[in-house]
């Protein structure tokens, strides 16, 4: 099945209403006799029809949780699970939704990296829930713009990171690599398997293995032989880790092959802790080489000779739970990136989640950016370099969702894929006594859209008039005109003013046209310059500048005309009003976007051909006596739709017989009711409570699938996706 491709599943439920050769009917043209009225002729809704079973067509354990049928990311545990293995439409779930976005430098540069290597507690957690889970106080990784390279770890033979995963790295431009291991006796008949025949036993596995992060969208391999092998086996690993290189550069862009040393050149399990002669054909095979962790400082110095022009190849490896004897670990983790970086090499984190797991969980946050703040003058930022940029801030987390400022749900969520691009966390001071401070915290109290917002808080003195924080590194070349937004509030008493501001570089000649406020307030910093006329989408998109918005939020907008120009850094800055004094504040962000002002006037193509399969009923308590027992629906959607115009989709439905409103029009009996996300085209409804009926009767289910494009502004319910489900109970 091809990455983003409408699937056609098995198990679906029948279809009514179709013309011969199942092309769907069309609404009647506007104004012909049907009197339709325009919301129900711009809808299409595919109708099927369902006779209630409660015998359900078994599902394939790999693939669902086998005691909620809720999709779950997978691993492979033997060699004959590899070689079997073939893409299958239950694979769409774990498909991530694009390719690693740009962001400079490349990997490609010479810069030292820092790789992460994440091992929590064997791994496939709440993680592995792709449609996310109700979760109190999960883990999150939220300092992306320090980190290159993402490493899931397990002790599975193939670790195929969760899509969660994925999708969050790639938001941030990280390389994201699944694990091959191979441990103890078994392990070691393993290796002998695909290694001590023919080079087509090698070639299969490396073939395999390379399918698999060609379609689920990762990156590449850490490759961790932890058992020994024989003559025969050594000697074809190299040509294995070549071949497995090559391949994957040819079919994966930014493809990436790492070795974990282990195994030396004799066949022998001997950690060496430095890469050297008796391990560097292994390094010589593939693209970097991970060190064992237990190193001095003269193992450093005597890799330096070896590595020459690779340096940056070289991950050396820090055990952040300081086992062994080891260099730094904890919050002494500076020390050993202090000689990393001393040294010119790259540095691979393994484990970081040690702040979840051996802290308490109430202080996650508080320890998580002290751990990332001792780091951080040894870890480079980096700079995204694509547009539309649009962040919310959120976690991939909440206690409750939130739409646009408006509640949608309360309860704790987890759901990794629906981080938003995070920002470059730390507190900022001016120099000189008693000088200004901003200082920027995640936030689970209030969110404008999703789960989370970004809390600043800092204080003006008298000295100053303002102070600044920097919150995202750019190196984008921008179109003739873009448009930046950001939707803000002061918490409490302040006279503060808040602004978007940013820096610019030369491509050429730049040219900085003008910012001009797009809305009612005037300032002597920019001048009021309203469009003429704009298009429907754009008057949509910048239609409440100025105002108050839901729960308190006030959106700022700006036009600004650039020729030849780089867009450099995103600012916020906080300024104090001509006269007052010393001022503190909080202020929290819920969104940040830069658009380029013609991508708002394409039009969006529309979701199609939903459909519906893989149905499991189950009957709920009886109300009582004289009425039906409730019904639970679970079912599996499938839709059509280019997944490169969108951040993700929201699912809905509305039960009932009565149906729901479409946008634009009167409210319906019913309002749709959000199911959850999606970042593929399809997405598993779990135990969904639809109404209950008797016989003769029919019910009706109604399933919305909404695009979010990743300009970020709301699609009218008129243009989603709809599937209607009739069922009726059978017949005694």
């Amino acid at each position: 099945m091809a990455a983003g491709a409408a699937a056609g599943p098995a198990a679906a439920a029948e279809k009514v209403g179709e013309r011969p050769g199942g092309q769907n009917r069309r609404p009647q043209p506007r104004g012909g006799p049907s009197g339709r009225s325009r919301i129900e002729e711009e809808q299409e809704e595919a109708v099927f029809r369902q006779v209630v079973s409660f015998s359900p067509e078994p599902l394939p354990g790999r693939y669902y949780d086998k005691d909620t049928t809720k999709p779950i990311s997978f691993y492979l545990s033997s060699l004959e699970e590899l070689l079997a293995w073939t893409p299958n439409v239950e694979d769409g779930f774990n498909v991530a939704l694009q390719p690693s976005e740009c962001r400079q430098p490349p990997l490609s540069s010479r810069r030292p990296r820092t790789l992460l290597c994440h091992d929590m507690m064997g791994g496939y957690l709440d993680d592995k829930f792709i449609q996310g889970a109700a979760v109190h106080n999960p883990y999150s990784f939220y300092h992306w713009q320090y980190i290159d390279i993402f490493v899931y770890f397990s002790h599975h033979t193939v670790t195929i990171p969760p899509v969660g995963w994925t999708n969050a790295a790639h938001r941030h431009g990280v390389c994201v690599l699944g694990t091959f291991i191979t441990e103890w006796i078994a392990g070691g008949q393993l290796c002998e398997a695909f290694l001590a025949g023919d080079e087509r036993s090698y070639q299969a596995v490396a073939d395999q293995l390379v399918s698999l992060a060609r379609f689920f969208r990762f990156d590449g391999w850490l490759i961790n032989i932890e058992n020994s092998l024989s003559l025969a086996a050594v000697g074809n690993m190299p040509r294995f880790l070549r071949y497995l290189t090559t391949q994957l550069h040819q079919h994966v862009p930014r493809g990436l092959v790492l070795w974990y040393d282990s195994v030396v050149s004799s066949g022998q399990l001997k950690w060496q802790n430095e890469l050297n002669e008796h391990n560097r054909v292994f390094f010589d095979s593939c693209d970097g080489f991970f060190t064992n962790y237990n190193w001095r400082e003269e193992h450093l110095e005597r890799m330096l000779a070896l590595a020459g022009e690779r340096l940056a190849d070289v991950y050396v490896g820090v055990d952040v739970f300081a086992r062994g004897n080891v260099v730094g670990g904890r919050f002494d983790t500076d020390k050993s990136l202090e000689l990393i970086r001393k040294h010119g090499f790259s540095a691979a984190l393994f484990a970081p989640g040690w702040v979840y797991e051996c802290l308490e969980k109430k202080d996650f946050f508080q320890n998580q950016d002290k751990f990332w703040s001792l780091l951080e003058r040894y870890l480079p930022t980096h700079s995204i370099c694509s547009l539309p940029f649009v962040t919310s801030f959120c976690l991939g987390m909440g206690t409750r969702r939130v739409c646009y400022g408006q509640e949608e749900a309360v309860g704790p969520w987890y759901h990794p894929s629906a981080q938003e691009i995070q920002p470059l966390f730390g507190e900022h001071r001016l120099e000189g006594a008693r000088q200004g401070w901003v200082k920027t915290h995640c936030c689970l109290a209030d969110a404008w859209n999703g789960g989370s917002s970004l809390l600043i808080r800092g204080a003006i003195p008298r000295e100053v008039g303002d102070v600044a924080v920097r919150l995202f590194s750019l190196q984008v070349p921008v179109p003739p005109r873009i448009f930046l937004s950001m939707v803000y509030k002061l918490e409490g008493p302040s006279d503060v003013g808040v602004a978007l501001e940013l820096t610019t570089g030369s491509v050429g000649s730049c040219h900085i046209g003008g910012i001009s406020a797009l809305n009612a307030e005037t300032s002597s910093r920019y001048s009021p310059r309203p469009l003429r006329v704009p298009p429907a989408k754009l008057a949509r998109w910048v239609g409440h500048c100025g105002q108050q918005l839901r729960g308190g939020w006030i959106q700022r907008c700006y036009e600004v005309s650039l020729r030849g120009c780089l867009l450099q850094d995103l600012f916020v800055r906080f300024s104090r009003l001509p006269g007052s004094q010393e001022e503190d504040f909080v202020c929290r962000l819920g969104e940040i976007q830069v658009v380029d002002a013609g991508s708002l006037l394409k039009a969006l193509p529309r979701v199609q051909a939903v459909s519906v399969s893989h149905l499991r009923w189950q009957q709920a308590a009886s109300e009582g006596e004289g009425h039906p027992a409730g019904l639970q629906l679970s079912c599996t959607l499938h839709w059509s739709y280019l997944l490169s115009h969108v951040r993700c989709f929201r699912v809905h439905c509305c039960r009932g017989t009565a149906g729901c409103s479409a946008g634009g029009g009167p409210p319906g009996p019913e309002r749709p009711t959000l199911l959850g996300l999606a970042f593929v085209n399809q997405y598993r409804i779990v135990d969904l409570a639809v109404a209950a009926i008797g016989p003769g009767q029919d019910g009706r289910v109604e399933f919305l699938v909404e695009p979010v494009p990743k300009e970020g502004f709301l699609v009218p319910q008129a243009e989603w996706g709809r599937a209607a489900m009739l069922y009726s109970m059978p017949a005694s």
